[in-house]
């Protein structure tokens, strides 16, 4: 039943104008990479996808930005123009729902910005030793995917603004705030992401440093991830058709 729910969802997602504007948002890492390798000659290469096209903005931009769209809507579109109550009045328990809106949300968000971040990188290196940084990112962005989804959705079983809070988490507590206070990344999917990459990225801490340690990422990306499904089944167990949320 997960998988004929995640089916289901996927067809949805992909078949909404929404698609085409995030697959176009998704092309501009590749686009800055080929501006970068036409004009740019005296920049290291590996400092370059590190900082800036992975970092500044894959992992910030891009990720973020597909996760709250596709895990927002996954479960809350359905809500919202009241069509949930066909799934909800069906014999099936919210947790297989809630398992099945996250795969769909996962699995659009990974491929999305997986392409985009894979070819990015490559052209932006090409020629020159990885030193881990596509393997390592690769890894990183799947992992960060599953999280920021599982948070989304759960934002939109908790309620109908969550597409809103979750432009106001991305763009103002890990964009503006974390930048701001040291001890806020504890609470940042960004840098538990970056964390992640850390462990198999193999450049100086100069070149890149993700300022957060391994083993603390990856324990808060579980928790994050577990917490916000559990909490999304909950809240999806008392959900009534008609609440306001």
């Amino acid at each position: 039943m997960i998988g004929i729910i995640a089916a289901l969802t996927l067809r949805q997602l992909l078949g909404r104008g929404r698609t085409i504007l995030l697959g176009l948002v998704a092309l501009l890492p590749i686009l800055l990479a080929l501006v970068y390798r036409i004009g740019s000659e005296d920049t290291d290469q590996s400092e370059w996808v590190a900082q800036v096209l992975y970092d500044g903005l894959v992992v910030t931009i891009l990720l973020p930005l597909l996760a709250v769209v596709y895990g927002t809507a996954a479960l809350g579109a359905e809500i919202e123009d009241g069509t949930a109550v066909y799934l909800l009045a069906k014999p099936v328990s919210r947790a297989k729902i809630i398992f099945g809106k996250l795969l769909a949300a996962w699995a659009l968000t990974s491929v999305t910005v997986l392409v985009s971040a894979l070819v990015a990188g490559a052209i932006g290196l090409q020629g020159v030793p990885g030193h881990g940084l596509l393997v390592g990112f690769a890894i990183a962005l799947v992992a960060g995917s599953l999280v920021y989804s599982a948070l989304f959705l759960m934002l939109s079983v908790f309620t109908s603004r969550a597409l809103i809070a979750g432009l106001v988490y991305v763009f103002i507590w890990e964009g503006l705030i974390n930048g701001l206070f040291a001890g806020t990344r504890l609470l940042s999917v960004r840098h538990y992401t970056l964390a992640v990459a850390d462990i198999f990225v193999d450049l100086p801490r100069g070149v890149f440093d993700a300022k957060l340690g391994s083993v603390p990422a990856v324990v808060l990306m579980i928790a994050v991830a577990g917490g916000s499904v559990w909490y999304g089944i909950r809240r999806l167990q008392r959900f009534e058709i008609g609440e306001s949320t």
